[in-house]
């Protein structure tokens, strides 16, 4: 097994000395030190931009044989392209838009030409070096489009994606406009995750409302494999963290920064330079808290260290400036000569530095506006051995679902995080180390190896179910030994479902009018006296009959609880008045869902809710379920969810029952039948072993074989109703009648027995 993992930086730095060579050091990110030490037994490749762009072929060369020493496979992108894919549409147009900063996105053409082009590039690198049988991790919002591109490439590759950014709600993420492309982009992959449940909810409702596509639970049918969504919190290296302080030069860092900081309370800030970090409106409430309380001053300090990011950007400078202004404001107003309320540190810190600060920090303050997870919170918890110490924290972060013994405040309220303060200097000892040991209990376990590997776990078991499900697939095999089966076969049972089946799904159920096409269809199979086709259906009895009545066709109308042979029509229920309260309540969710409706039957109600809202019609159909259920039980009725329709009925009559009934009446050696939605599960549930049993859309576990779509339904039993061999003519003949007989007796042994 080979694992190809894919992100829009590899693990390394690459930097350019005064003489022109590339100096190559280690990156270890989160993201890095997680899949370096992922316990699977593969063969681990990384691919990614290089963090430079170079032009000469002799200078990619020589990039090329230090990092594939390590596996490292490069992705060289131009000045140009760099700039519009990731400073543009990523950083641009993604990043503040999933941040919930839209009125900063960006939409440029070239943005998004440059994304595409450079997702594309991706592809074609992976597409060299990977083969069928490998699996390709891609990493974050950077290569949204790559996971559909591979799979379009490579149908049976093992595809899995983490955002690690948040997904937005689908009010948001609507306004991009190139939603459609990003969506089906990501549903390339087997297995798509975020970091918690908000951002997969969030991702599911955009996928439904967008593309239309409807999830089952936590996984979307595409085509004859599905996509599965999840959310997994990336962790930390929790062990490198809890027992850095033994290591010596972290011990000496530590014994620096108190000599820094003296006795003074300190509260420490991290952050990349970031709107989304909420920087400003944390030095807003710290200078509230000092307006407010003077009894602090001359005793706690803040220490705020900002690493450099795009300052460059319009944006980004703009903000710089407004800090530095701020914390020149606070500092002007509230400096002594013994004190300076904010140490600002506009630069990175050495990992030795930046723990020891950590684990000296009294308060750690980490509110941003809008955070995939943030580890800056968990390193702080993780470093505080044997040191206590207090988490402020935004409930925007995504690492806030985990840490809920942190002190959770909205960042956009600044009167909270002064009231935060006081409470975290107020705090007794006893409770920062009883709220610290049981968020180290939970940040021990959830560490970023054990991300790595459910990720994994997950992902191998949604891509064996893939090919399960894609075993099931009819094959250009399965239609030829289909074929000869039914060429051979003296008597043959042919169980049709029609909406989704026969015809596509309309919005208004009585435009789903039989075409010529399948008229005639249908008369080449009515007109082979060894077949008895019968039209399987919900469809009411007397819509059936108008459409198809003068078919010699045998038809189970309203799940059987009519049915026609020899062309006069039979009821198999008595005459059923319907429940007032029922009906009330059906029409009362026909009033307060728009666009859905009330279809009457003499045997069914069904409430329909294609044309609605899929959120709403969604929510509506299990509210009704809900409500219609007492009365139900009452009426000792049925209530069936379909494909965008409730249904309530008889529980006497299904299509399993018309099998019953058929199967009962005569002997078949050939037996086809075909549906698409829930209902149509009774029927498959009632069919013997030996049955062709062919479940369209949404692949089925009781149906033997599956078809994608139902427009492949017609050119199937095209191909079936064509000229075959007659029966008896060929030795495969002759066999197909042995076997039938011995079928026979089998089956006369069993009953007798």
């Amino acid at each position: 097994m080979r694992l190809f993992i894919v992100s829009n930086r590899l693990p390394v730095k690459i930097t350019c000395s005064s003489d022109g060579k590339f100096i190559f050091s280690r990156s270890e990110g989160g993201v890095a030190t997680g899949l370096k030490s992922l316990d699977v037994d593969c063969e681990k490749h990384w691919i990614g931009w290089p963090g430079v762009c170079v032009e000469q072929k002799t200078e990619k060369d020589d990039i090329c044989s230090q990092l594939e020493k390590n596996n490292y496979h490069p992705i060289f992108l131009s000045d140009e392209q760099y700039k519009n894919y990731y400073e543009g549409y990523s950083n641009s147009t993604l990043w503040p838009l999933c941040h919930y900063f839209f009125a900063y996105t960006l939409y440029k053409k070239n943005f998004w030409e440059s994304y595409r082009e450079v997702n594309a590039v991706f592809c074609e690198e992976i597409s060299r070096i990977v083969e069928p049988n490998d699996w390709v991790w891609v990493q974050d919002y950077q290569l949204m489009l790559l996971p559909g591109m591979l799979r379009e490439k490579f149908p049976n590759l093992h595809i899995g994606y983490f955002h690690h950014i948040p997904f937005p709600s689908h009010e948001l993420f609507r306004i991009l406009p190139e939603r459609v492309e990003i969506l089906n982009g990501l549903l390339g992959a087997d297995f798509v995750a975020f970091h918690i449940h908000d951002y997969m909810r969030h991702f599911i409702s955009a996928t439904e409302r967008i593309l239309h596509k409807n999830f089952n639970l936590d996984e979307v049918q595409m085509n004859d494999r599905v996509t599965r969504v999840d959310a997994l919190p990336m962790g930390i290296n929790y062990d490198l963290y809890h027992n850095v302080i033994a290591d010596d030069k972290v011990h000496h860092a530590v014994e620096k920064t108190r000599l820094l900081f003296g006795d003074h309370k300190l509260i420490i800030s991290v952050d990349r330079l970031d709107y989304s970090k909420g920087i400003l409106h944390r030095l807003y409430g710290f200078a509230s808290f000092l307006k407010n309380h003077p009894e602090y001053h001359g005793k706690v300090t803040l220490a705020m260290v900002i690493v450099p990011s795009r300052d460059h950007v319009g944006s980004y400078a703009e903000l710089k400036t407004k800090i530095d202004e701020e914390i020149g404001s606070i500092n002007g107003t509230y400096s002594t000569m013994n004190w300076t309320p904010v140490c600002y540190f506009y630069h990175g810190f050495s990992f030795e530095e930046l723990v020891a600060m950590y684990y000296v920090a009294d308060i750690a303050l980490v509110t941003p506006l809008r955070d995939g997870m943030n580890l800056v919170a968990k390193e702080y918890v993780a470093t505080k051995q044997d040191n206590p110490g207090v988490l402020i924290l935004s409930e925007m972060a995504g690492v806030s679902v985990e840490l809920s013994d942190a002190l959770l405040i909205n960042p956009n309220d600044t009167d909270q995080i002064e009231q935060a303060i006081c409470q975290a200097l107020k705090m007794p000892l006893e409770e920062q180390r009883e709220r610290l040991q049981r968020m180290q209990a939970i940040l021990s376990v959830q560490t970023v190896n054990k991300w790595a590997a459910d990720f994994m776990r997950e992902w191998r078991q949604t891509a064996e179910k893939n090919k399960r499900l894609q075993k099931k697939k009819i094959s250009a095999q399965d239609r030829n030994e289909i074929k000869t089966l039914y060429d051979q076969a003296r008597k043959r049972l042919i169980l049709l479902d029609y909406d989704g089946t026969l015809t596509a799904f309309k919005n208004h159920p009585e435009d789903a009018v039989p075409t010529p096409a399948l008229r005639d269809l249908l008369q080449r199979f009515c007109s082979d006296s060894r077949n008895h086709v019968t039209i399987n259906s919900g469809r009411d009895h007397y819509t059936l009959e108008k459409w198809l009545g003068d078919l010699p066709l045998s038809f189970a109308a309203e799940h059987g609880a009519f049915y026609k042979e020899k062309g006069a029509w039979h009821k198999n229920i008595g005459n059923r008045e319907w429940d007032s309260e029922l009906l009330f309540i059906l029409n009362l969710f026909v009033s307060k869902t728009p666009y859905s409706h009330l279809e009457t039957k003499e045997a069914a109600l069904a409430w329909h809710y294609r044309e609605s809202d899929a959120w709403l019609g969604e929510l509506r159909a299990q509210q009704l379920t809900k409500a219609i259920m007492p009365v139900c039980l009452k009426k000792g009725l049925q209530i069936m969810q379909g494909n965008k329709v409730v249904e309530i009925k008889s529980p006497e009559c299904t299509k399993g029952s018309e099998v019953d009934r058929l199967l009962l009446a005569s002997r078949y050696d050939f037996i086809l039948a075909i549906g698409d939605d829930t209902t149509d599960e009774d029927m498959f549930r009632a069919l013997p072993v030996s049955a062709i049993t062919v479940k369209v859309g949404i692949v089925s576990e009781k149906a033997k074989y599956n078809l994608s779509s139902q427009e492949e339904v017609l050119p199937f039993l095209e191909k079936l109703s064509g000229e075959g061999v007659s029966y008896g003519t060929t030795s495969k003949s002759i066999k197909g009648q042995l076997k039938a007989t011995v079928d026979f007796f089998k089956g006369l042994w069993t009953n007798k027995k």
